[in-house]
């Protein structure tokens, strides 16, 4: 039971890290891709039954 003492806050300072490093990345706009949707839709380039 003594364990617990030591794992609890090492999981929670871990899991605080990870939480202010995905904040992080959502506010420098890492996951925004505004117009890549609407390219790739009507780009043949990366068709997966290319014409032979």
């Amino acid at each position: 039971m003594e364990v617990l003492s030591y794992l609890i806050p090492i999981s929670l300072v871990l899991g605080g890290v990870g939480l202010l490093a995905f904040i992080y990345t959502v506010r420098s706009n890492q996951y925004d891709d505004p117009d890549g949707n609407s390219q790739r839709i009507l780009s043949g380039e990366w068709d997966d039954h290319p014409k032979p």
